[in-house]
């Protein structure tokens, strides 16, 4: 099909519908010319710059069948296609309701009122009398068409034209009738009691009095006001006494200058009296009588604009039929904007001519009462009223009928998307590819819109969505033309995301003016389905704009970081997961990842590094499939992070590559997680143990912090939380804060909230351990860690083989803690000196003294020294007859002895204080300097933590990660 007959046409059906000849002239009477146009120009500004929008995005490569959703689905992402896709949808389904509204109302008011079922003689239970009668009819009709529908679309597009030809005339009709108006008005009198609108349906005659038989009797009316119909020395209503009885034109014509009058708004609340404001009219009150013609539904500016904005929706016709245009690049925008500047004149015209034409009371006077019962517009038309009843009641069968076809097919391509997983059913169809069950969805969905029964109260749901629609079409083609993306290049050039944005704001500003309450609902409408397809993981790629704008707000955001080093309130640890892989490439130690989902609790950077040992020319397959392992472990464990695998000949040389490289600006790694080497001792192979002391030095040359999880087979899943029990954490050294932070952050996760933490520090004789205790509580205090404090004291052992408080780090620790003891304004000065200080210590390792380092490692080390070994050196009598004879033949190293014996004795502490602890959190001493002593400190480290369930071993990265400060 070429432009005309495929896109304008189409359109033009669906833009001119049941609003136009119901409820204009109302609009018009009720806001005043003025305003009625303003809201009409409004809502034509939005469609108009919405197709603008979806000119470019409906030229920016071929469209397949499916229209809006296809282009919105594909320009913003499955997540907003399926959220606006159905937006779209659920309006068109509304709509369809509405024009059954719309063709009930015509056929019960103005073609057959005595085919109503439900009567009433009470005006109050009137209207609720006639919504029921809209239900009854509305349900058959609604029967009638799915049923059309379902035997054949064919049928439908057939009549298309014939309804079509209905609305043309229909329009024709009305601006004949206005030019006849300012020649030779029509004859439709109006009655007037003062200035008050009566309502002429049951009236005989406009007057109080009637000759019959010579004989001046009472009227109809007099019947109506006064206590009986036959006489007039009766008591009658007040104002009907005081006010004479007068006839007015209807419809006084296009010269008559009657615009003037009809200028300016009238809004009224339900009930209230029609009234003209220039005709005279006594002071005197009267009772409220069925026979005025009132107000029946409370009016407001909002109002009018969400019953208005339906008549100008429509505008997706031609996109909607994409698969069958000859050329859709060329046809679409064109069609489409030819057709709104079309419609947008005939409603703009239309507003200026009903004001300028019509009566103010007749406007305002929805249904027509005052004028016979005929229909406002059909007033006004020539050659007679019956034209426009009937060319309406067709047009908005024949609008009714569109929406049942369109609606389900739009509902089956988002089914067949299959990116809302529930809706899967109504993908399917019929062997002619009729879509059954998305029609009977559609039909039950068209009824509670039925079942609403009014007009009025259907228009602004259906607005809502339509608004919503537009919205994401404005945000798809803005987002598309500031991100600037290669594959962005509409054939439509004259588009402007300036111009889309306004168009996005008009849609906002119109959902909220309509009605706030349902723009809200509609909203949280969109955002669950929007989460819902994101929460089922819609796995397709469509190239979309969100996409895009992720990459550009990535890419900005990273620069933004790499401004400059964290501060440490802002500090969180960023890990680098070291995971080991098998021959089978599984992962050894799973549960070294779920722990690092609990310290994580979801939030900060996570990296998971393995080292495939071999060629990458030859090994690729393997990575890619080792690499499917780890997210799948990392989705199962639900860790948010990426995985990086590397290649490499040697393993200490791609842990090397991976502690150097991994991240990307700003977004850097902090803290590197491995696993304890598990049986190192029993090992024949020395590579395992010396790799991980490997590691452990590159990340101290790194400067990152280090977590070393001991029996990390022991640590518990994310589905087995702790009821109770303690997190132990032994502060020997003051390492930047590491050891504080981590069991708070722990404490966030589930699995450990229910444990208390408590905080064990050493003090040595010369130490004043209640003082010590009085600072460190102070310390956690100003923290905001809530802690207990126990200071465990360790007199007959030298401790300072650990601990070394000629170290800064030591000093570092007693100075934080002495610190706390200032007052307050001198605290606040100290505060950046301390700060600044303490960024400037090269934190020494742990495990080496300086003032010792000559004398340890200039001497070889022959031996490896063991537990046994040393007690065996303090007199105690060995377990084992070997290890008496080493002792005979070797003489033990001195600083050897002195650091396990430090071991023993704090490991014995540790055990008795710590031994039903959940989780131990210790210092981890530094390697040593000389290769040659590596043996005896990972026999330092099993010794230490010998007896304990799970440990953490915890060493920093050098800086501050934790701050008393606000």
């Amino acid at each position: 099909m070429g432009t005309f007959m495929g896109v304008y046409l189409p359109c033009l059906q669906n833009i001119f519908g049941v609003i136009l000849f119901l409820r204009l002239t109302w609009v018009v009477g009720t806001a005043g010319v003025l305003q009625a146009f303003a809201i009409v120009l409004i809502c034509c500004c939005c469609t108009m710059l919405t197709a603008i929008s979806m000119s470019a995005i409906a030229t920016n490569g071929v469209v397949p069948a499916g229209g809006s959703y296809f282009m919105i689905s594909r320009a913003l992402g499955p997540e907003f296609g399926g959220a606006v896709g159905l937006c779209f949808y659920l309006g068109t389904t509304f709509a369809a309701a509405m024009y059954i509204l719309g063709a009930i109302e015509i056929f019960l008011i103005y073609i057959f009122p005595r085919a109503a079922i439900f009567r009433s003689d009470d005006a109050l239970k009137e209207s609720a009398a006639m919504l029921n009668n809209m239900r009854v009819y509305g349900t058959a009709f609604l029967v009638l068409m799915v049923l059309v529908v379902f035997v054949g679309v064919r049928y439908v597009n057939k009549f298309a034209s014939l309804f079509l030809a209905c609305v043309i005339v229909s329009i024709l009709a009305i601006y004949a009738g206005a030019i006849k108006s300012s020649f030779a008005p029509p004859n439709f009198p109006v009655c007037m009691l003062g200035n008050r609108t009566l309502s002429s349906r049951h009236i005989d005659v406009c007057s109080k009095t009637k000759e019959m038989n010579n004989m001046t009797v009472p009227s109809k009316l007099w019947g109506f006001f006064c206590n009986s119909s036959h006489y007039f020395n009766v008591t009658c209503d007040d104002y009907f006494e005081h006010n004479n009885v007068t006839s007015i034109q209807g419809i006084p014509g296009l010269a008559s200058g009657i615009i003037v009058e009809n200028l300016w708004s009238n809004y009224l609340p339900k009930g209230e009296l029609i009234e003209k404001p220039s005709a005279k009219s006594s002071d005197f009150l009267g009772n409220l009588n069925h026979e005025y013609v009132l107000v029946d539904i409370t009016t407001s500016f909002t109002l009018l604009v969400g019953i208005f904005f339906p008549s100008v929706t429509g505008i997706m016709a031609g996109s909607n039929r994409s698969g069958d245009l000859k050329d859709a690049q060329k046809s679409i925008p064109i069609g489409t904007i030819l057709a709104i500047l079309t419609t947008s004149f005939v409603y703009l015209s239309s507003v200026v001519l009903f004001g300028a034409c019509i009566e103010g009371v007749v406007l305002r006077d929805k249904f027509g009462d005052a004028v016979k019962g005929n229909l406002v517009v059909g007033t006004l038309s020539w050659p007679s009223p019956w034209v426009i009843v009937i060319g309406s009641f067709f047009s908005t069968c024949g609008a009714g009928l569109q929406s049942l076809t369109g609606a389900p097919r739009l509902l089956q391509a988002i089914a067949k998307d299959n990116i809302i997983p529930f809706l899967r059913v109504f993908g399917h169809s019929k062997a002619n590819g009729e879509p059954t069950w998305a029609l009977l969805l559609t039909a039950v969905i068209a009824e509670l819109g039925i079942l609403i029964a009014s007009l009025d109260l259907v228009a602004p749901i259906l607005s809502m969505f339509f608004l919503m629609c537009y919205l994401f079409v404005n945000l798809a083609c803005a987002l598309q033309t500031l991100l600037r993306t290669p594959n962005w290049r509409p054939r439509f050039r004259y588009y402007h995301w300036a111009l889309s944005f306004m168009g996005m704001s008009i849609c906002v500003a119109l959902m909220f003016i309509s009605s706030w309450y349902y723009a809200i609902v509609a909203m949280v409408i969109a955002g669950m389905i929007y989460k819902y397809i994101e929460y089922q993981g819609a796995e397709k790629e469509w190239g979309d704009g969100i996409r895009g704008l992720s990459l550009s707000a990535a890419r900005f955001a990273l620069l933004r970081l790499e401004e400059g080093p964290p501060h440490t309130k802002n500090w969180r640890p960023q890990l680098l997961v070291m995971l080991k892989l098998d021959e089978d490439l599984h992962v050894k130690h799973p549960r070294l990842l779920t722990f690092a989902s609990q310290l994580k609790a979801g939030k900060g950077l996570t990296i998971v590094g393995s080292v495939l040992v071999g060629n990458f020319l030859e090994n690729y397959g393997e990575a890619l499939a080792a690499e499917q392992t780890i997210k799948h472990l990392m989705e199962a464990e639900k860790v948010k992070g990426f995985c990086q695998l590397v290649v490499a000949a040697k393993l200490r040389e791609g842990i090397s590559h991976l502690i150097q490289s991994c991240g990307l600006g700003g977004m850097k790694h902090n803290t590197v997680v491995m696993g304890w080497p598990n049986g190192w001792r029993q090992s024949e192979d020395a590579r395992a143990w010396k790799t991980f002391i490997g590691t452990v030095r590159v990340t101290t040359a790194a400067h990152l912090a280090l977590l070393v999880a001991k029996n990390v087979s022991f640590f518990p899943s994310n589905v087995e939380p702790f009821a109770e029990g303690n997190i132990d954490v032994w502060w020997i050294v003051h390492d930047g804060g590491m050891l504080m932070l981590l069991p708070f952050l722990l404490k966030q996760h589930k699995v450990w909230r229910k444990c208390a933490i408590r905080i064990f520090t050493v003090a040595q004789l010369e130490d004043n351990s209640i003082q010590m205790k009085k600072d460190l509580a102070t310390f956690l205090y100003h923290l905001r860690i809530e802690a207990e404090v126990e200071v465990v004291e360790m007199h007959d052992s030298d401790i300072s083989a650990y601990t070394y408080e000629r170290t800064l780090m030591m000093e570092q620790r007693s100075q934080m803690l002495r610190h706390m003891r200032l007052s307050k304004t001198e605290r606040e000065r100290e505060a950046q000196l301390v700060k600044d200080r303490n960024s400037m210590l090269r934190l020494t390792s742990i495990g080496s003294d300086e003032d010792e380092e000559t004398e340890t490692y200039q001497e070889k080390v022959h031996m490896t020294w063991t537990k046994d070994k040393y007690m065996a050196s303090r007199g105690h009598k060995p377990k084992t007859l070997e290890g008496f004879q080493d002792l005979l033949n070797m003489r033990p190293d001195q600083s050897n002895v002195r650091r396990m014996h430090t071991a023993v004795k704090l490991n014995e502490v540790i055990v008795n204080k710590s031994h039903e602890a959940k989780l131990v959190l210790l210092n981890m001493p530094g390697p040593p300097r000389n290769p040659e002593g590596d043996e005896n400190y990972m026999e330092f480290l099993e010794v230490l933590t010998e007896g304990l369930e799970r440990v953490l071993l915890v060493r920093g990265g050098g800086s501050e990660v934790i701050t008393i400060y606000s």
